[in-house]
């Protein structure tokens, strides 16, 4: 066998044996389901107001609007409010779910339910974070991005010690059967129909598929679905990587053409309106320093366009990634666009080395973990009682 050929083999057998970038995968799914929950929280006084009942984009003005684009929105099944409710509260729950990595399968699909239920129903509330976090919720639901750092992956490691290795999981079947009711019950009702009601059905029978194969023919029939699975989760890694390369490059460009970023002081404008000045001293300082503002506006067309060349480099790819994620956490205190910033922050988070996302998951672990008390015995005399010293 030739050179080349030995390296296909090993690329084929890599992609197939096992999930790719299992890191990087469970940091954009701890990011994007934190910034979805934090975002919910936060609006939880205000949330009839911006997806409910009391929202100036009524129920009507958004039903029409989707049945002429088609989107998917679990809240035009009925427009009470205790349907509302549920939903807005299954999304907060869901994305505690997928936080955790707990029944991350599960989760990653009512997830994408969650995110575009609320965003499709008032498509004029957000902005370009909840575009991005709106597209990378599709793509999580085709990932295996409980591997790593899930409570998912805790348990699968629990199950393989046992006595006989067998995940029977009984919360996980009652979890999908749930799903299939209230599927059965939309869809018994004309409410869900044409691509996403495939989708979902489809998703449905994957997951009795892959329980029904680990339970009755867990040799060579889930030896394939695995593999069908990794590949799966690749392509759509892949996806997100392209994605990615394509808003910078797409920003970059758009950049370029508009006479504010060619001569320099595009930032200035943004430092003066209200909606974006929650500091405004920090504010004004800034804009009072051409020097500074300059800098900066050229630095992040520069930024933006360079970035998806720059794969081909891993050093200057690395500091790249550190100054793009500076950058927006500096919009997030200046600008006071927080959302936004932590959506891009964990978008970038698919580029970051292996090697660093394995050191910081480990000082993490020494820093939550409490110390294991151990029980050291000690040398006794014949009159003394036994002891122990108990040290950290």
């Amino acid at each position: 066998m030739r050179g080349t050929d030995r390296a296909i083999v090993r690329g084929l057998a890599r992609i197939t044996g096992s999930a790719v970038a299992p890191y990087q995968s469970a940091v954009v799914r701890i990011g994007f389901s934190l910034t979805w929950l934090l975002f919910l929280v936060r609006e939880w006084p205000h949330r009839s107001e911006l997806y409910g009942p009391d929202s100036p984009w009524s129920w009507g003005m958004a039903r029409a609007l989707i049945g002429s684009n088609h989107a998917f929105s679990a809240l035009m099944w009925s427009d009470s409010r205790l349907w509302f409710e549920v939903v807005y509260t299954a999304a907060i729950a869901t994305s505690v779910m997928l936080l955790l990595g707990w029944r991350t399968r599960t989760a990653s699909i009512l997830f994408m339910v969650g995110v575009l239920a609320l965003q499709n129903r008032s498509v004029f509330v957000g902005d370009g974070g909840d575009n991005v976090l709106h597209i990378m919720s599709i793509y999580l639901a085709f990932t295996r991005c409980g591997q790593v750092w899930s409570l998912d992956s805790r348990r699968a490691r629990r199950t393989a010690a046992g006595a006989d290795g067998r995940d029977r999981d009984p919360v996980g079947i009652a979890l999908w059967t749930v799903f299939a009711l209230v599927l059965l019950w939309v869809t018994a009702l004309g409410d869900l129909s044409g691509f996403w009601a495939i989708a979902l059905w489809t998703a449905l029978a994957a997951q009795a598929a892959w329980w029904l194969v680990r339970r009755h023919a867990p040799g060579e029939p889930r030896t394939v679905l695995d593999m069908i699975a990794n590949l799966v989760h690749g392509g759509a890694m892949l996806v997100i990587v392209v994605e990615v390369c394509l808003v910078y490059a797409t920003a970059g460009w758009y950049k370029i053409q508009g006479s504010r970023w060619e001569d320099g002081t595009a930032l200035y404008y943004p430092l003066h309106l209200n909606d974006f000045t929650p500091w405004p001293a920090l504010s004004h300082a800034l804009a009072g320093n051409g020097l500074i503002v300059m800098l900066i506006t050229y630095g992040t067309v520069i930024v933006q366009v360079a970035f998806p060349f720059t794969l081909f480099n891993r050093r200057v790819k690395n500091v790249l990634l550190a100054v793009m994620m500076c950058e927006h956490a500096g919009i997030a205190v200046v600008l006071g666009l927080p959302f936004f910033s932590l959506a891009m922050i964990a978008a970038d988070a698919v580029f970051l080395p292996t090697g660093f996302l394995r050191w910081f998951g480990d000082r993490a672990v020494r820093l939550l973990r409490p110390a294991r008390r151990v029980v050291i015995p000690r040398q006794r005399s014949a009159d003394e009682p036994a002891a122990s010293t108990l040290v950290r």
